[in-house]
């Protein structure tokens, strides 16, 4: 991008939640890489290791090989923000959300939930001709993002116990394989020695 064209910025709700949001001039939108990241409660490193990893290549394709977020120059709004942000095509910010929920990230799999049934639902309303204000669609992800956290809190337990296991097993696993033992092999004949 030259340093003559500029994106703009402005404060994008999703819910309860304010992102910035950029526009280029030719109409397309971004996030920047510290913004796909704090809407998730995550550093921003966490985005650009997305970019690198297998992850981003079986969900954006081979396209997405060593890919570098485009920087790009933004018009001063009063002193919110950079002047230059590492660039993200929305696509690819759904990509790394929808990673970081399949990892475990609650923050990711809360904000992809609501915005998928958001998504459905605005659907579902424009087929039925029902319309909704801005207010009204921000104030039910809101309602609906309260609802999935209180529930996986409530939930939580359940699925920390399977997360528990896990650790152990690997731990396990760890502690097996440091003494020099396969814990996949057969075990040993009448009479061999374990170590």
């Amino acid at each position: 991008m030259t340093d003559s064209v500029k994106a703009t910025r402005a404060i994008v709700t999703l819910g309860s939640l304010a992102i910035d949001g950029f526009m280029l001039p030719d109409g397309s939108y971004r996030m920047s890489q510290a913004g796909a990241a704090e809407a998730i409660k995550e550093p921003s490193v966490y985005a650009l290791r997305f970019l690198r990893s297998r992850d981003s290549k079986v969900l954006l394709g081979e396209a997405y090989t060593d890919y570098t977020p485009e920087s790009v120059e933004v018009e001063p709004s009063g002193g919110r923000g950079q002047t230059r942000i590492n660039a993200l095509p929305l696509d690819v910010v759904a990509a790394y959300w929808l990673s970081r929920a399949y990892r475990g990230n609650q923050k990711a799999f809360l904000l992809a939930w609501a915005l998928i049934t958001e998504t459905l639902e605005r659907r579902f309303d424009r087929a039925f001709g029902v319309t909704r204000s801005s207010s009204e669609v921000d104030q039910r992800l809101s309602d609906r993002m309260n609802q999935l956290q209180s529930d996986l809190e409530r939930l939580g337990d359940t699925y920390a116990t399977d997360d528990l296991l896990r650790q152990e097993r690997d731990e396990f696993y760890r502690l097996l394989v440091a003494s020099g033992l396969d814990p996949y092999a057969l075990p040993p004949e009448e009479g061999d020695r374990l170590i």
